[in-house]
């Protein structure tokens, strides 16, 4: 812990996490929020997504979904959730384990509104995960619910966020001869400090 200094420095890893996005956010081509979403099914079989992250709070980050996806099934079951955060642009990356609650109140309700119009339809008309018979079908579900909920759609109550609150985050950077920088932040339950180790690469 005594040698964490530079791009590792600081005692919030949440603001270690913003400063690592933003500087993501002018090197990275495309979703420097991309994240990979893992989760587990009621037989313990894993799974894994890209989805964007859309907040770094100051003690958790959320996404946003469809309530009735697979994901959201899978985490509602489970309670818990991992991701990593990988940058090629910056060599590094961001791994989060965590327990999972719901964001599906006002917050929920303002990003939905900050969407684009096709982007709010098309929560909407999307049946998440579950078999489409064609694009066509797709579209004219899209037309449906155009016709249905007009210019300006409440958000649905299948579709809202969620927030990872960490008991671990490993912050990771590229070293010369795969010598790499590791730091982990752990903590058993998310009331208790941090205790933040230095990991063999």
């Amino acid at each position: 812990m005594s040698d964490r200094s530079g791009i590792f420095a600081g005692d919030d890893p949440f603001q270690i996490a913003r400063t690592w996005l933003a500087e993501a956010e002018e090197s990275e081509p495309n979703d420097p929020n991309a994240i990979a979403l893992s989760t587990v099914d009621a037989d313990g079989l894993p799974n894994a997504r890209m989805v964007l992250l859309k907040e770094i709070e100051d003690g958790a980050f959320v996404f946003y979904t469809n309530y009735e996806s697979a994901k959201a099934g899978e985490i509602d079951q489970a309670g818990k959730a991992a991701f990593v955060m990988h940058w090629k642009s910056l060599r590094r990356q961001i791994r989060v384990r965590g327990i999972v609650s719901k964001e599906d109140g006002p917050k929920a309700d303002d990003y939905y509104n900050s969407r684009s119009l096709k982007s709010r339809l098309g929560a909407w008309a999307s049946k998440q995960s579950r078999p489409l018979a064609s694009r066509t079908t797709l579209m004219a579900e899209v037309a449906k619910v155009t016709a249905q909920h007009g210019p300006n759609p409440k958000r649905p109550n299948f579709w809202g966020g969620y927030r990872i609150t960490p008991l671990e985050i490993e912050f990771w950077a590229d070293g010369a001869f795969r010598l790499h920088d590791r730091f982990t932040w752990r903590r058993e339950t998310v009331s208790e400090n941090w205790k933040i180790d230095r990991l063999s690469p």
